[in-house]
């Protein structure tokens, strides 16, 4: 039977629609996360939960922090650029638009090791099949991937660097791929941890020991799997649509949530549905590189 852990505290009161893509952003510290279809980019000051806002006219499926100032993003277009001035709305460079369609979008997305971004891209309705996997390094055009996904999802890698895990989130499952740091190249992709039909796996990080921490949406938990596949741990959380998660070095743990789809009696039960909760869990993360370009 897997341990349960203590129940998260609440970091940032906010009403998220679709809160997603916790980031740690080494030149600041602070934790960096989103608002999908609001196109909002949240800063938050671990220690106090102090936040500021920036909107772009976009969505913003997740950022990654650059080498420089402003981030890289996975937006609705494709990949883009994001300014980093205050309030208000900031600079949006959308310097990779391969989702040109109306219906599709960008997902989550995280880095590599190397500094690549990984996003999965989707359509409006979640069309079987209609997945995409893109990997975009700044230097020139995105590339497709894996193709004949759902809504591709959480992203992550061993800490060796060997593996790649993608979440396909209306398919219940979590794949796992042979990954080529250097080149940037994938293998075949294969079942790693399934959960049955009506359980929504949704975001995740990987910590130091190779363990994953998979956020539940509609399923009121976050869990943590072994490097085989084994769940281990629960994280019980007082919203029922937990998104995502990051690790930071002190051990503490991070999980953005949303309000999307939640009707009022469960908006009146929930009321933190959309926050940020923080807990210590004595996980440390396996780095999140910043974007190289």
């Amino acid at each position: 039977m897997a341990d349960t852990l203590a129940t998260p505290d609440v970091l940032v009161r906010v009403d998220a629609e679709t809160g997603e893509g916790p980031v740690i952003d080494a030149r600041s510290g602070l934790l960096a996360w989103v608002d999908i279809p609001r196109g909002t980019l949240y800063q938050t000051d671990r220690s106090t939960g102090e936040t500021t806002v920036r909107r772009y006219p976009t969505m913003l499926g997740a950022v990654a922090p650059r080498m420089r100032n402003g981030w890289a993003a996975a937006v609705k277009e494709g990949f883009a650029y994001l300014g980093d001035t205050d309030g208000g709305v900031s600079g949006l460079d959308i310097s990779d638009p391969v989702l040109p369609e109306p219906d599709r979008r960008m997902n989550d997305a995280k880095c590599d090791a190397r500094g690549r971004m990984w996003a999965g891209s989707t359509t409006m309705t979640f069309v079987p099949g209609s997945g995409q996997l893109h990997c975009w390094d700044g230097a020139g055009p995105s590339r497709v991937v894996r193709t004949g996904m759902r809504l591709p999802n959480g992203i992550g890698w061993s800490p060796d660097g060997r593996y790649m895990y993608v979440v396909d989130t209306f398919q219940s499952i979590i794949q796992r791929t042979a990954f080529d740091l250097d080149d940037g190249e994938v293998g075949e992709f294969e079942p790693f941890y399934s959960t049955p039909e009506g359980e929504i796996p949704d975001g995740l990080c990987v910590d130091s020991d190779g363990c994953l921490w998979l956020a539940m949406w509609g399923g009121f938990e976050v869990r943590r799997l072994s490097p085989a596949g084994q769940l281990i741990q629960t994280l019980p959380m007082p919203v029922p649509q937990p998104s995502s998660c990051a690790l930071d070095d002190a051990g503490t743990l991070y999980v953005t949530s949303a309000r999307e789809g939640l009707n009022e009696a469960a908006l009146a039960a929930y009321p933190e549905s959309g926050s940020v909760f923080a807990v210590a869990v004595g996980a440390t993360p396996v780095p999140v590189a910043p974007f190289a370009h």
